[in-house]
């Protein structure tokens, strides 16, 4: 055992004055300036003084984690020797990790999330796209009501993110992913929650994106990385550049099989998870999947000192 793993948010965990404390770190400040200069943007004050809305828009959003993310990581990375077994990343989160891991430069990954927000926002128009996510309802169920709302529908509807045995994404148009929540209540539901996106992420509207992502993905340079990294779409990690790029790609248009994920990182005996970056989500996931973990969320200078405590007292 002892064996511990790193897990980075994506869209959904950022928030004005996400920064927190963390500006304490120089790490944090050297990841926010260089986004600043490949940008061309102050994301810091956007960070610290938004206004949301303009931090909510996609191709802010995923930089901005991007950045935190990374600071954090490389804040914690330079105060302690410690292990890591494995990485994996939520949707963007997986650029973070892929980063943390040494597989592409910070400064490449900063231009395609931010490309990659783009690609997503133009794929489809605004207001024909949504997202709602279906709470106490088995994948089976789900995915058997997607498979009729897009039947009855004749538009697109598909699980997006497979976030626990509780909690599932669905997302496509926007009449498809009505009829597939109405069907989700009368299969037994306890809840379904409209999600406020502006995209609708991971599902078969995203692949125009996908193939101008393809193009950049292919232009930059990449690397084994360091730490194996568990991808979304096949909860494997991989060495071979050419693989790394189609699987992100793919991973524009597939769900998120966090679930699988976190049934991997069991498997491998992972007894310590630290999620870097903002907020608590994935966090409160793991601690609803096995409440054996130790998981701590690294959102300020508090939970930084708290990975460490926990790292170093097992």
């Amino acid at each position: 055992m002892n064996k511990t793993a790193f897990v980075f948010p994506g869209q959904g965990s950022q928030s004005v004055g996400m920064l927190d404390d963390l500006t304490a770190y120089a790490e944090v400040n050297a990841c926010i300036q260089t986004a600043n200069q490949v940008l061309n943007v102050d994301l810091l004050q956007m960070i610290n003084q938004g206004p949301a809305e303009q931090l909510n828009q996609t191709q802010w959003t995923q930089p901005a984690l991007l950045a935190v993310s990374v600071g954090i990581f490389r804040a914690v990375q330079a105060r302690g020797d410690f292990t890591i077994s494995l990485m994996a990343g939520h949707s963007l989160g997986e650029y973070s990790a892929l980063v943390c891991a040494g597989a592409l430069s910070y400064e490449a990954a900063l231009e395609l999330v931010y490309k990659r927000g783009l690609y997503m926002q133009e794929a489809v128009p605004a207001g024909t796209g949504s997202m709602a996510a279906i709470l106490g309802l088995d994948a089976d169920s789900i995915e058997q009501a997607c498979q009729q709302a897009q039947s009855a529908t004749g538009t697109t509807v598909s699980p997006a993110n497979y976030n626990s045995a509780g909690q599932i994404v669905i997302a496509g148009e926007r009449e498809a992913v009505a009829k597939a929540s109405q069907l989700c209540v009368d299969a037994g539901a306890k809840k379904v929650m409209p999600l406020a996106v502006s995209v609708p992420s991971h599902c078969e509207l995203m692949r125009p994106a996908a193939d101008k992502l393809a193009v950049d993905l292919a232009a930059i340079t990449w690397q084994a990385p360091q730490i194996p990294v568990l991808h979304n779409v096949d909860v494997q990690s991989h060495d071979d550049a050419d693989l790394m790029q189609s699987l992100l790609s793919q991973q524009l248009y597939s769900p998120v099989l966090w679930t699988q994920t976190m049934e991997a990182l069991q498997q491998a005996d992972i007894d310590l998870v630290a999620e870097c970056g903002p907020g608590k989500v994935l966090s409160g996931l793991f601690k609803r999947f096995d409440r054996s973990l130790q998981v701590v969320p690294m959102l300020n200078s508090k939970g930084i000192e708290s990975f460490f405590t926990a790292a170093t007292s097992r």
